[in-house]
């Protein structure tokens, strides 16, 4: 991976510009270095230009200047969640509104970015009570940012003065680190500048919750006379447990254990998919055969770490007596609720308990991943099973997929997906390395993986490899302009079909079916767009792919590529309906 050098002035040892008094926007800089976070996406403003000059010049910190606010956004989200923590820079109102639904999916799917604005200062504030003047970017109530996004963040604060400043920073980051979810921090336009004391060299730490002993203690025994029970027990893991840091933790009570696991699709990559007690990613119809057949005949699902969404409903439905659950909002044996106990304290009493009991581990392997081209010849559409070079999704991931596996470059990548068919397909990916899948499977925001690929990059140090449908890329296309600029190398493929197929699918299928009565709704039909004009005006590589074998000879291409963003569009039949789609629209 690479990226611009961004040029440094006055730099001394603090992190802060110049021979100037210590100030609240450096107090904040400071705080956020010693937590790991080394860029910080932008999108400047008047209101808070003066945290934006102290971030310019800060020792350690990269001012990322991305298009829009949502690439800001999204790119934050993706580096929270390959780094652990993250930040964005807004300006107040017009900046912030626009960031929103990035930071609601970050609410949503526990990735903690730290939203940073200023508001219209004391002075602007009294003239507007003198006046009646609205100030612009100004709904009216200068506190409306703040109220709305009390909604989507565990703390949402607007400073007016610099007194106490240092201890709210030190709150609220504590809160964001704790939680794993946004917080929003505002200042009057002039706070960000005013002085303040320098922190301790310690780096903040989460709080710590210790679970009643006697509720610990009820839910585990609870939870064990299920257990001990179950004939065909299986693990179902979720992403709260790499959030958490809880992964090595899972791991043991597999190995302990000797159960089998799964996870969900925001899950997937919550460890390395290597062993023989990994089944494959469970994402209800679009999972492979072997996966639900397991998940099926389970007879007690310790799910831990999971985001329960509609996905699973189906899933839940019928196995809500037969789940012991524990995620961040407590401990579920059967019917019974042990809201106090934490996720961490429960699965390390678990752990002992396995380990203490000679019946385990058991003894069971998971049904051998089926061997290439499956699962992904299965599942590709049979219309064009007599026209081998038609790119389709499966045939895309066949071939994508081995060479990735063949090149030995699984361990180098990190996937980025926003909802699309192709995400659905990808779940049946194998391989991958833990915390190398990075999807927005909760809040399924279209257009959310192009965005994501620069924070995903800068977070984990490895190349962001993004699957996009035309309609997500045509979102936030501008993305592209951000990697180029930052000379990093994500791929982004386009499948281009000219429409929103998974949109199209839960609307009505029959438009999938051959021939020209059968079309799709208007509103799903996109315009068509000159993909290797755009990756030059943006300054990409461009490559287009047609047939099977064209792709294939562009994969060592795009392989060699190292410091430019490559915008790949692969040329999809509009009707290709992958299997995976045809069983979850057919539900």
């Amino acid at each position: 991976m690479t990226r611009s050098n961004i040029s440094k002035k006055s730099l001394i040892d603090s992190g802060t510009a110049a021979a100037t008094e210590f100030t609240v926007a450096d107090y904040l800089l400071t705080r956020l270095k010693q937590l790991n976070v080394t860029d910080v996406f932008q999108i400047p403003g008047d209101y808070v230009k003066h945290f934006t000059q102290a971030l310019e010049h800060f020792n350690g910190i990269n001012t990322i200047g991305a298009i829009n606010e949502l690439d800001a956004a999204y790119a934050a989200d993706a580096y929270a969640r390959t780094r652990g923590l993250a930040a964005v820079s807004l300006q107040f109102g017009v900046s912030t509104f626009s960031a929103l639904n990035a930071i609601a999916g970050a609410w949503v799917e526990r990735s903690p970015i730290v939203v940073i604005s200023a508001t219209p200062g004391a002075d602007m504030r009294d003239i507007t009570d003198m006046y009646d003047v609205l100030f612009h970017h100004s709904t009216g109530d200068l506190d409306a940012d703040r109220k709305v996004y009390e909604n989507v963040t565990v703390r949402a604060i607007t400073l007016s003065t610099n007194v106490g400043a240092a201890e709210q920073i030190d709150e609220l980051l504590i809160d964001a680190i704790t939680d794993k979810r946004p917080v929003y921090i505002a200042c009057y336009k002039e706070v960000w500048g005013q002085p303040c004391p320098r922190p301790l060299k310690t780096p903040l730490k989460p709080r710590v919750a210790k679970s009643p002993e006697l509720a610990l203690r009820n839910a585990v025994d609870q939870a064990w006379t299920q257990i001990a029970a179950a004939k065909q027990p299986l693990i179902f893991a979720g992403v709260e447990i790499l959030r958490f840091g809880l992964s090595d933790l899972l791991k043991q009570i597999i190995d302990a254990s000797g159960f089998l696991y799964t996870t969900t699709t925001l899950g997937k990559t919550v460890l390395d998919e290597k062993g023989d007690k990994f089944i494959g990613t469970y994402a209800d119809a679009a999972s492979i055969e072997s996966v639900q057949d397991v998940v099926h005949a389970s007879d007690c699902v310790l799910t831990l770490g999971a985001i329960i969404t509609d996905d699973y409903l189906a899933f839940i439905e019928s196995r809500y007596a037969d789940m012991v659950l524990a995620n961040t909002s407590g401990v579920r044996a059967g019917y019974f609720k042990y809201g106090a106990v934490t996720m961490q304290d429960f699965m390390e009493a678990l752990l002992a308990k396995f380990k203490a009991d000679k019946a385990y581990p058991i003894k069971v392997k998971a049904p051998p991943q089926p061997k290439y081209p499956q699962p992904w010849t299965g599942n590709s559409d049979p219309v064009y099973h007599d026209k081998p070079q038609i790119i389709t999704y499966n045939r895309f991931f066949e071939h994508t997929m081995k060479f990735l596996q063949d090149s030995n470059l699984l361990k180098d990548i990190v996937m980025t997906y926003g909802v699309s068919s192709a995400m659905y397909v990808a779940t049946n990916c194998h391989g991958l390395s833990q915390g190398s899948f990075i999807s927005s499977a909760a809040w399924q925001c279209i257009g959310f993986e192009t965005g994501a690929a620069s924070g995903a990059q800068l977070g984990s140090g490895k190349r962001a490899w993004t699957v996009a449908g035309d309609g997500g890329f045509m979102m936030v296309c501008q993305s592209l302009s951000t990697l180029a600029r930052n000379k990093l190398n994500a791929v982004i493929f386009v499948m281009s079909n000219k429409v929103y197929a998974i949109e199209q699918v839960y609307v009505n299928m029959d438009a999938f079916k051959p021939g020209p009565k059968h079309r799709f709704d208007t509103f799903d039909i996109l315009p068509e767009w000159d993909y290797l004009a755009l990756a030059k005006a943006f300054g990409a590589e461009g490559i287009r792919v047609e047939t099977v074998e064209e792709l294939k000879a562009a994969l060592p291409r795009i392989a060699a590529i190292k410091n430019k963003p490559v915008l790949v569009e692969v040329v999809i039949p509009q009707k290709d309906l992958p299997g995976q789609m045809y069983r979850l629209g057919s539900e």
